[in-house]
Formats: structure tokens, C-alpha cells, sequence
């Protein structure tokens, strides 16, 4: 008797709910990920000849809120066209009834898995400034994410950086884009480490206390997702993994950013996206005040070229003068 490896026993038990793409123009060829509503397939489009993913409902009856979440997720995602989005090509039903959307079929890993590759805090913060364009354009036309983290952050083998899993995507007014609702002023940053109420969408440890408490979410509700991850990727670059051993204008920038009061953030994503840009080019950052210290080395780390090059004039001044008075 030849005994199957796990890895082939589980691959059998994902082929046993291949889906039923009769009547489409896909063809199912594995499973990528299995969530608690939906599976995402690797499938081939047999018109085009390309690989897609396909995102297919696990139920056909009594879950027509799934059905129109998932739909609602691709019409907002065909609404946002922009190189740091994942495309969707199309949305449908299948025979069986279940909903299903074809989207691009991205390679590469997640933010939580290529955090190990970053060698530098700057190149952290560079992939966070990365991340907050297409998170900025959605906001732009009137889309909250509500579920950003490392694991919805994919790269590329080619350095491209796409904002992943709209499926709790919501839409608003955009004319209170730059608002958000009065809440209590509470003095420290971070976010609570309770678990989610029910009926609660977001990440526990990305999602901001308004969207535990159940409160509606803002423009400032992804900005706390946005900090609440370039934490963890910075952490990730700090000696042994400390966050506290960051400069203080870093671990500024992401208080601001998660501040437990959202009048007290950043009001946009790119106002943290310029504050993140100011740090890179040496410049005083808004969520930190510096003293005369600070500033002093700052501005020599800056200007560090200009200042090595006037005292290598000075010097050199000075060994004429000296040597002509001889």
C-alpha cells in the first residue's frame, strides 16, 4: 500500500470542490485561498489565454447578501482604475448558481511575508508611500477599504505594489471625505486589543477603535490602517525588531497616524504621505516638534555634502595662507 503525502491528500480534497465553470469561458486549475464566504481559483480564460483568479461563493442559496457584497466589491473595483488596484474583468453567476468574480491573477507575496526583505527603514517607508496612492485615488472617488493590512498588501516579483481584498470596501459622500465623527479625545495611540463585536468588518490590530466599537468608519479610519501597517513593517526594519528604537519623529508620524481619536490624525492619507516624504528628505515633520538639538544634527545630516565641502575649502585656505607666509 502506497500511502499520499498531506500535501497530495489536500490537494484532492481542493480538486473535490473544483467549481462548475460550465457555460463560462474559464477553466478551473487550483485553488489559491479558501476565506469564510468565498474560494479563489487560479483559472485559465480559455478565450484569452491568460491566467485569472476567481473569486466564487461557497453558497448558492440563502446568502444573497454575499452574493451582493461580492458583486458590490466588483463594481467598486471596476470604478477604480489604477495600478496599484488589482483589476476585475468580469462578474457573473455559474450554473449552479453561485455568484463569482474574475479578477487579475497576481503573483508574488504579501506585505506580511516580504516585510523580511526590506533592508532599511527607508525602503519601508518608500513601499508605505507605495501603498497610500491607490488607497489616496480610491478615497478620491468616494471608497473606504476598511481592511488594510500586511496581508491584503501584495508585491510583485517586479517591485509592483497592489492594495488587495475590496470585499469590505465601502462607499461615501465625498464631501465629508476630510471629516470624521466626534469622538471622546483620549490621549494615547495604539488600538485596543479587545476582539471585534459582532457585525464588526476590519483586521483586529489594523482596524481603528471606531470600527471595533461598530462606529461608521471615515477617510481617517484607513489612515489608522495605513499607520497600524507601516508600524509593522517598520518594526520589522529597527534593531532586533524594536519599534521603540526608531527616531522619534518615526514613531511620531505613526502615533499621529493611529491616534485613538480621529480629529486627532492625519485628515487624509496624503497628508501622512507627505509627513512620511518630508522624514525621507530631512525635513521637520508636522507630528513632531524637534529641539535645537535635533534640528542641529538633522540639518548637518541634509546639508552633510555642502558642509564637507566648505571645510575642505576652509582647510585648504588655510594651508595656502599659511604656506605663502613662508
Amino acid at each position: 500500500m502506497k500511502w499520499l503525502s498531506d500535501q497530495v491528500v489536500d490537494q484532492l480534497r481542493a480538486n473535490l470542490g473544483f467549481p462548475d465553470l460550465s457555460g463560462t469561458r474559464y477553466r478551473a486549475v487550483r485553488l489559491l485561498a479558501r476565506g469564510g464566504m468565498a474560494a479563489v481559483w487560479l483559472a485559465e480564460d480559455t478565450v484569452l489565454h491568460r491566467q485569472v483568479a476567481l473569486k466564487v461563493l461557497d453558497l448558492a442559496d440563502g446568502k444573497d447578501d454575499l452574493a451582493a457584497r461580492l458583486l458590490r466589491e466588483a463594481e467598486i473595483l471596476a470604478s477604480l482604475e489604477h495600478p496599484g488596484i488589482v483589476p476585475v474583468h468580469d462578474a457573473g453567476t455559474l450554473a449552479d448558481g453561485r455568484v463569482f468574480c474574475c479578477m487579475k491573477y497576481v503573483q508574488g507575496e504579501t506585505l506580511e511575508q516580504h516585510v523580511r526583505r526590506l533592508g532599511s527603514t527607508s525602503e519601508a517607508l518608500r513601499l508605505i508611500l507605495r501603498i497610500a496612492e491607490p488607497l489616496a485615488f480610491a478615497h478620491s472617488h468616494g471608497v473606504l477599504h476598511r481592511d488594510l493590512k500586511p496581508g491584503n498588501t501584495m508585491i510583485g516579483p517586479f517591485g509592483e505594489v497592489l492594495v488587495m481584498d475590496w470585499g469590505l470596501a465601502k462607499r461615501i459622500e465625498l464631501a465629508s471625505a476630510a471629516t470624521a465623527p466626534p469622538l471622546a479625545i483620549h490621549p494615547e495611540a495604539g488600538h485596543s486589543t479587545n476582539p471585534p463585536a459582532t457585525g464588526v468588518v476590519g483586521t483586529p490590530g489594523f482596524m481603528s477603535p471606531e470600527q471595533e466599537r461598530g462606529d461608521a468608519a471615515s477617510p481617517r479610519s484607513d489612515v489608522f490602517s495605513l499607520g497600524a501597517v507601516m508600524a509593522f513593517t517598520l518594526a520589522h526594519t529597527a534593531p532586533k525588531n524594536a519599534f521603540r528604537s526608531l527616531p522619534r519623529p518615526l514613531r511620531s508620524i505613526c502615533g499621529k497616524a493611529m491616534a485613538a481619536n480621529p480629529a486627532l490624525r492625519y485628515e487624509s492619507v496624503e497628508a501622512l504621505a507627505a509627513d512620511i516624504s518630508r522624514y525621507l528628505e530631512q525635513m521637520p515633520v508636522s507630528a513632531y516638534r524637534e529641539n535645537v538639538l535635533e534640528r542641529s544634527v538633522r540639518l548637518m545630516h541634509r546639508h552633510a555634502t555642502a558642509i564637507v565641502l566648505v571645510l575642505a575649502y576652509l582647510f585648504m585656505r588655510g594651508l595656502f595662507i599659511l604656506f605663502a607666509k613662508r
